[in-house]
């Protein structure tokens, strides 16, 4: 991450104390991939749903534990990354430190990102509060009212801070964390485009094309493009303003960066929310650290010096410890656990 032109702002935020990187572990890239390498096995068996939206298109549902059993616990929704899902090492993660801690975790995945591709004209962005803030408001109107919570991964993150941006007083969550979250879009779009990150962005461009191939093939004429089009694409920019922009009704890759970028809706959250940042996240630039004079009493800001891209793994290699399934549970207590 370049912190050239914003270093004593950086400074000024960084936490130095409350994450220890695995030892031998500090470099960013190991950071980012070592989740995968240490989380292989997925020991919790999700209860399964599907919600119907308002235009008939569907999400779908992971939860901890069956909710009829659980309606009365606390809540914590995670909003995955891009091209996420259930299945990744931190979605499954934090789902069983929720549910060991007594509180009822649910996925929400975003349109498509299941397994099976959505229906209409349309995917999801990191931008996208609809789908998210209809699922909170049936989350109460189905389950009852208890004290809940929304964690955001990467784009997720970046969509739960537009969503409690946009509802200030009238968000239906009682705190929220965001973790590596692109909270300036474009900037961020570029620093995938430079040195070896260029290697998340293939991996990431990838993934994309995947879905969107599954869901032409599925759903023909549901993207504003064909295949061989989509085989063409090369960059996570192009994918943007090919599919993401046109289908969502941007003009264009820049249009959508700058609609949707959660940085600058921060003054407008008013219920609690922590950030969470390391400084040398190969996703991110310095761009997408907050000014701390411009932030709310209510935000907590807190930029590690290591831990990757949702990495964050301490410990050491025989028994890594994931940071994230223990900060977030401590900080979210203390409005789940009154």
């Amino acid at each position: 991450m370049d912190t050239t032109s914003s270093e004593p702002l950086i400074f000024s935020h960084l936490d130095d104390k409350s994450f220890r990187p695995l030892r031998g572990g500090r470099n960013p890239h190991l950071q980012t991939l070592l989740p995968r390498l240490v989380r292989r096995r997925i020991t919790l068996q999700p209860h399964w749903q599907r919600l119907t939206l308002p235009d008939s298109d569907f999400v779908d549902l992971a939860w901890s534990e069956d909710p009829v059993q659980a309606r009365h616990k606390p809540r914590v929704v995670l909003f995955h990354g891009l091209e996420g899902s259930f299945n990744s090492p931190y979605a499954h993660g934090l789902l069983q430190a929720w549910k060991d801690r007594g509180w009822l975790g649910v996925v929400m995945h975003f349109r498509g990102c299941s397994g099976e591709p959505n229906r209409l004209n349309r995917i999801y962005h990191s931008g996208e509060t609809s789908d998210a803030s209809y699922f909170l408001q049936w989350l109460r109107d189905e389950w009852g009212q208890v004290p809940t919570a929304a964690v955001g991964v990467s784009l997720g993150g970046n969509m739960l801070a537009c969503l409690m941006g946009q509802q200030g007083d009238n968000c239906l969550l009682d705190a929220g964390v965001v973790v590596s979250a692109p909270l300036m879009l474009e900037p961020c779009s570029q620093r995938l485009e430079q040195g070896f990150s260029r290697i998340y962005q293939r991996y990431l461009l990838n993934l994309l094309k995947q879905n969107a191939t599954r869901k032409l093939m599925a759903w023909p004429g549901t993207l504003p493009i064909e295949l061989p089009q989509l085989r063409a694409l090369k960059k996570l920019r192009a994918f943007d303003d090919a599919i993401t922009a046109r289908a969502h009704g941007f003009a264009d890759a820049t249009d959508y960066y700058r609609r949707c970028s959660g940085l600058p809706l921060l003054p407008g959250i008013s219920k609690p929310l922590l950030i969470i940042h390391a400084l040398d996240d190969p996703f991110m630039t310095a761009e997408v650290i907050p000014d701390p004079a411009l932030l709310p009493p209510n935000i907590e800001y807190q930029l590690t010096r290591y831990g990757g891209h949702v990495g964050f793994v301490g410990g050491t290699l025989r028994q890594p410890q994931m940071w994230l399934e223990q900060r977030i549970p401590q900080w979210l207590s203390t409005w789940l656990e009154p």
